[in-house]
């Protein structure tokens, strides 16, 4: 048991220090080769911090623990609305831009009723796979037209100060591009046998796993960037990628797992934690479109609520 303990925390810490490589030496490759730190913030930011949920993912269902990687994908959505952007705003009141409002929640509230769509007949598949990733082709195609049509140059430079800096030569950024990917790669291998491991040992499934050690540890890199961004004053790009990763979690880590092997989706999944998850989701409207913002209170009641869950699910489901 301590050895599998060990794995876990050695493959959460793996996770975190590979995301946060992986980021810093993507942004900077791109941004020296004259790629657009918009474009970065939309695409290798918002990837590279997904790619904990990817590694597991795949990693998951390659070793035949399909609901870990489904539980995975429902806890840390459920993780990302309700504890660190409900964290953030008890903090201090969110204000939410208009592409928020306009793209980002209604994608984030269609990919959720897509997955538990999808879902209900016990598995999803390759067929399932490619659904999800043309609307995540969609999403991101849209996201982008958005973004350059309604945004300028001084947000462009407000986004280039919030990416890591470029200094330093090539060859040293693409080693830490590579060496993240490595990390994270290895570090997923980790998480995933030693929770498979506990959860046999404990007697719990491997989708109560997924939804809260496994959750929790691969939303670390979101949580400190939104709480360290909270505490500067300067979030916008943090909380766009906060609700941006919670669709790209569904349409594109989902899609991608789903075409690599199909995914095992446990009853339990089906009847509390999908929905769950999806309730979350629709949820958001009519909070984020009241006043266009996330008050002190909401922000006190989602963590509230995310509290509760979670003592619900030890409760229950050990």
């Amino acid at each position: 048991m301590l050895v599998d303990a060990g794995l876990v925390v050695a493959g959460l810490a793996g996770l975190v220090i590979g995301a946060e490589f992986l980021v810093r030496g993507g942004s900077a490759i791109a941004t020296r080769l004259g790629v657009s730190p918009l474009l970065v913030g939309l695409t290798i930011v918002s990837v590279g911090t997904s790619m904990p949920e990817l590694a597991v993912g795949i990693d998951a269902t390659l070793n035949d623990a399909g609901p870990l990687a489904v539980g995975n994908i429902a806890g840390t959505n459920i993780v990302n609305i309700l504890l660190i952007l409900g964290l953030s705003a008890a903090m201090v009141p969110l204000a939410l831009g208009k592409q928020t409002l306009r793209l980002d929640l209604p994608a984030m509230s269609i990919s959720a009723v897509l997955m538990l769509v999808l879902s209900l007949n016990g598995s999803l598949g390759r067929i399932d796979g490619v659904i999800l990733l043309l609307l995540g082709i969609g999403y991101t195609a849209a996201a982008i037209r958005s973004e350059l049509r309604e945004r300028a140059t001084p947000v462009e430079e407000e986004i280039a100060e919030e990416l890591p800096a470029k200094g330093g030569p090539l060859w040293l950024r693409a080693l830490e591009l590579l060496g993240g990917i490595a990390a994270v790669v290895v570090a997923a291998d980790w998480l995933v046998d030693g929770s498979v491991s506990i959860a046999t040992d404990l007697g719990v499934s491997e989708a109560f796993i997924g939804l809260t050690i496994v959750a929790i540890g691969t939303s670390a890199p979101e949580l400190v960037t939104t709480l360290m961004s909270t505490i500067r004053g300067d979030r916008d790009l943090a909380i766009g990628n906060l609700i941006g990763s919670s669709v790209y979690n569904i349409v594109f880590i989902l899609g991608v797992t789903a075409l690599v092997k199909p995914i095992e989706v446990t009853s339990d999944l089906i009847r509390v934690d999908i929905p769950l998850m999806t309730a979350v989701a629709v949820l958001c409207i009519p909070v984020f479109v009241s006043g266009r913002r996330v008050s002190r209170l909401e922000g006190i009641g989602f963590v509230a609520l995310y509290v509760i869950y979670l003592v619900v699910l030890l409760l229950f489901r050990t």
